[in-house]
């Protein structure tokens, strides 16, 4: 019998014994986790605690398959479980009955609750489940005590590959399961997910410019989906809550939007514009007997997010300023129309080489990095732009806090070139080289028509 502080290191290089014998080796750490050493090399932990008048050896894994880590954590929970008066077998049992982290996963997704005490959305529940499909195939069959910070780690690292975002999330998803579980007490163990360090997170600032927007409404108003993309515009309200506008929650004549529960869990009124109003009343005027305003066949019976549909926008819009940057005659212009009647994919390939022909590179006019929550960003970005407080914006889109409408602060240049435009010219004017401190006002870009 030996007494050693196990580490990989240490347990790997200590000498076998000798052909036919064993050897049990004690953790300083843990003084009743031990582990078992044969002279071919194979090495077990055990749990060795006195049972009555006889000793119990409590099997927990082979090494080094199982870490020291683990047999840590397991030996702590098997000594608890003496502790409370349970026999070798029951111990035992205690082990086999804990959860993988996909029985966890899956009691986490039937059992969690929102802040408002509704069931997680089917559509959150779908995320979560592409996130363990595409990320924790390493860990969905092991105990939650064997999976350790490094496991949590390699999971972000593989994810990140893809997404910095998608990382995050999996380290997200693996902590709250973790959290979940110790809070219906099935689990007491650490969560791996704790102190996993994050990517640091991208500032998303993009917002349909003034130039941009001639090409993306006309776009959008070819669409079969122009009412849906035209009210996420004109509200800025959440994707998600226009998908599932219902027309009990409007209020025409009084132009009010009643949505009852937000992402953020707080109702919210959405004041609509004379622009959203004539839109809902043309669709009012046209629609079946669904409750909702974007009908759909599925399970929700609403509109699902049309992705497809928007990336078709966007390519449309894209194709639109190349088009303009091509400077097209008119009979050119007639011979576009009908190509893009056609195909949108012809369209884009005859003049995708027409511009690569004249040496203008067709990805200088993309729009494709558009997606559709800066739609709601667009309102915003606008309302700073034509003078509306922090405090309104906020109000507006239903912010619950200032840090999601401070970066409308720092979308619009306008303000600040109107500013240094003035003094530029004021100290000109003061140095006798400049007869008036006027700046002309900013030109607008135009589609053609």
């Amino acid at each position: 019998m030996a007494n050693l502080k196990f580490s990989k290191t240490a347990l790997l290089s200590y000498p076998l014994p000798e052909a036919g014998k064993r050897l049990t080796i004690y953790d300083t750490e843990v003084p009743k986790l031990a582990m078992r050493v044969t002279s071919n090399g194979t090495r077990t932990f055990y749990v060795i605690k006195r049972s009555g008048a006889g000793m119990a050896w409590v099997k927990l894994g082979a090494f080094p398959e199982m870490t020291v880590e683990q047999a840590r954590t397991e030996a702590a929970k098997i000594l608890g479980e003496f502790a409370s008066g349970a026999n070798p077998a029951a111990a035992r049992r205690a082990v086999r009955g804990e959860p993988t982290f996909a029985e966890a996963f899956q009691t986490f997704l039937a059992g969690k609750r929102k802040r408002d005490g509704t069931p997680l959305a089917d559509s959150t529940k779908r995320d979560y489940e592409d996130v363990l499909r595409l990320y924790m195939g390493s860990i969905a069959g092991k105990k939650l005590s064997q999976i350790e910070r490094s496991d949590v780690k390699a999971i972000q690292r593989k994810a990140n590959t893809k997404s910095e975002a998608q990382a995050d999330r999996a380290v997200a998803v693996v902590s709250a399961v973790f959290t979940f579980m110790a809070d219906q007490e099935i689990f007491n163990g650490p969560n791996p997910a704790s102190r996993v360090q994050k990517n640091l997170p991208a500032s998303r600032d993009r917002f349909a410019q003034a130039f941009e927007l001639p090409y993306l409404l006309e776009a959008i108003a070819r669409s079969g989906q122009l009412d849906y993309f035209l009210l996420s515009l004109l509200t800025g309200a959440r994707r998600s809550n226009v998908q599932a506008m219902a027309w009990r929650d409007l209020d025409l004549p009084g132009a009010v939007w009643r949505i009852s529960k937000t992402k953020n869990g707080t109702p919210q009124n959405v004041a609509l514009s004379p622009e959203a109003v004539m839109v809902l009343e043309a669709r009012r005027e046209r629609a079946g007997t669904s409750p909702f305003v974007f009908p759909g066949t599925g399970k929700t019976g609403h509109l699902v997010e049309p992705k497809k549909a928007w990336a078709t926008i966007l390519r449309t819009a894209s194709l639109f300023r190349l088009l303009d940057a091509l400077k097209l005659d008119d009979t050119a212009q007639a011979e576009s129309e009908a190509l893009l009647a056609r195909g949108l994919a012809k369209a884009e390939k005859r003049y995708h080489a027409q511009a690569q022909a004249a040496g203008i590179d067709p990805a200088d006019f993309a729009m494709t990095d558009l997606r559709i929550h800066d739609l709601r960003r667009t309102l915003g970005s606008w309302q700073a732009k034509t003078g509306a407080s922090l405090a309104i914006i906020g109000k507006s889109l239903n912010h619950k806090t200032h840090q999601a409408t401070a970066i409308y602060a720092r979308l619009d240049l306008d303000p600040i070139r109107q500013s240094v435009n003035t003094a530029t010219a004021a100290m000109l004017e003061a140095a006798g080289l400049k007869d008036g401190a006027d700046v002309l006002p900013l030109a607008k870009a135009r589609r053609k028509a």
